[in-house]
């Protein structure tokens, strides 16, 4: 062939194709409904009945609507499950408005700071143009909540419910984006006009300002304190007055985020190495963005025994592969693609990071395992995006989607073999703005 693409190829292409007895037929059947039902063998749905041999008690699940924050409501069902149960509060849910608020405020500041570091670099610096791209977005990091928990508290979703602006978030960040790097050439015309440090930050905290009355426009006022006033499930009832954020944290979970780790399954990354990400990392004296890339089989150990001691586990995956929403399905063996178009897809975990075909793209909460001699073969999956989809909000995923999608999971130290735990306590590597972890 040669370099440009002629007419003879694609007379040769056609015949080819003509030749293939069940094109028209499968051309048909795809043409009419899509690729993913065209692919699914609902033969396979026999091996996802969900029924799992681990299972942990949870609750209705929760619905992030129209917003990219899968990870702090992910984040916060793993600690409202423990909540519910501890004070008998069927369904509790924290504001995850509330801290949506000050992600995106930390996330302004983290922006407008980055300019300033970078302030004499030139337009087209890759570093400076990552964090233009990354902008202020409603994406996020488990470590992210960690670090608004430690550092703002909780409220429950009562006190700050969500807001249009909360549950879809696209108008507030296009204009919020737009105003920041707005802000971001100020800050540069104010340095080539001769200012200092202290000047560009006196600029900043300007902007800040400006960035604090849009929130409170889409999202609310935060609250400083309140009552909290509820029934349990006993019907009786409690007061607490006039408690801080912090001092309701503190008082009612207090969960030691320090005692939690981050391990990863990356192959294209050094095994048992420690990573941080600093342009994910927008508390800057808050937890870090940090992971620990022990393999997989580290992953799912520590999984599997948070589950058995009764523990949710956050995690983060590539789910827009091999997915149905509607059914709740999370599984490769279940879409036949490469067999549907005759065609070969198997590149590797390690390949899909590496081409940027693989991403952590979403965050949910694993609820439960099925065993069978000792060995998982499917998981129970809490997602964030309404009881409507899968079975009233839960998702099932085989163990092979796990092996091939699952990048990160969020549990306690005291989960980790004595060698993982060397790997999380060693001297962390620190990765760019543009790795396939970041």
């Amino acid at each position: 062939m040669t370099k440009d693409l002629t007419k003879k190829d694609l007379r040769q292409f056609k015949t080819d194709l003509d030749e293939v007895p069940v094109s028209k037929a499968l051309a048909r059947a795809v043409q009419q409904n899509g690729v993913l039902k065209s692919s699914a063998d609902h033969t396979f749905l026999k091996n996802l009945n969900r029924t799992f041999s681990v299972e942990v008690e949870t609750d209705s699940v929760t619905n992030q609507k129209q917003s990219g924050r899968c990870w702090l409501f992910a984040t916060l069902n793993t600690l409202r499950h423990d909540f519910a149960k501890k004070y008998k509060v069927k369904d509790f849910q924290f504001s995850q408005n509330y801290n949506s608020f000050y992600d995106r405020l930390e996330k302004a500041n983290k922006m407008l700071e980055t300019a300033i570091e970078l302030i004499d670099r030139p337009d087209d610096d890759r570093e400076y143009l990552a964090m233009l791209q990354w902008g202020d977005t409603d994406g996020g990091q488990w470590a992210n909540g960690a670090a608004l928990i430690n550092k703002y508290g909780l409220v429950p979703q009562s006190v700050m419910p969500e807001t249009y602006n909360s549950e879809k978030t696209k108008e507030i960040s296009d204009v919020l984006n737009y105003k920041l790097k707005n802000d971001v050439v100020d800050l540069r015309a104010h340095y080539q006009a001769g200012a200092t440090e202290d000047e560009l930050r006196a600029e900043k905290k300007k902007q800040l300002a400006e960035v604090y009355r849009m929130l409170v426009y889409a999202f609310g006022q935060p609250p400083v304190s309140f009552d909290f006033e509820y029934r349990d499930d006993n019907k009786k009832y409690h007061l607490d007055r006039d408690l801080t954020p912090q001092e309701f944290f503190q008082k009612y979970v207090a969960v030691d985020f320090d005692q939690y780790v981050v391990l990863a399954d990356a192959p294209d990354h050094e095994r048992n190495q420690n990573f941080v990400i600093p342009s994910q990392n927008y508390i800057f004296d808050g937890k870090q963005v940090e992971l620990a890339n022990v393999g997989l089989k580290s992953v799912k150990d520590a999984a599997i025994a948070s589950l058995k001691d009764g523990k949710t586990v956050w995690f983060g995956c590539d789910v827009g592969h091999y997915s149905d929403r509607q059914l709740g399905i999370l599984a490769t063996e279940y879409f036949q693609k490469a067999e549907l178009f005759n065609i070969d897809l198997t590149i590797n975990k390690a390949q899909r990071l590496a081409t940027r075909e693989g991403e952590c793209s979403h965050a949910m909460t694993l609820t439960g395992v099925d065993l069978v001699d000792g060995q998982p073969t499917k998981w129970k999956v809490e997602n964030s995006w309404g009881d409507k989809v899968g079975e009233k909000g839960y998702f099932i995923m085989s163990d092979e989607w796990f092996d091939q999608y699952v990048y990160e999971v969020v549990v306690e130290r005291k989960y980790l073999t004595a060698d993982d735990l060397k790997v999380v306590d060693s001297p962390s590597k620190a990765l760019k703005p543009w790795d396939s972890l970041s």
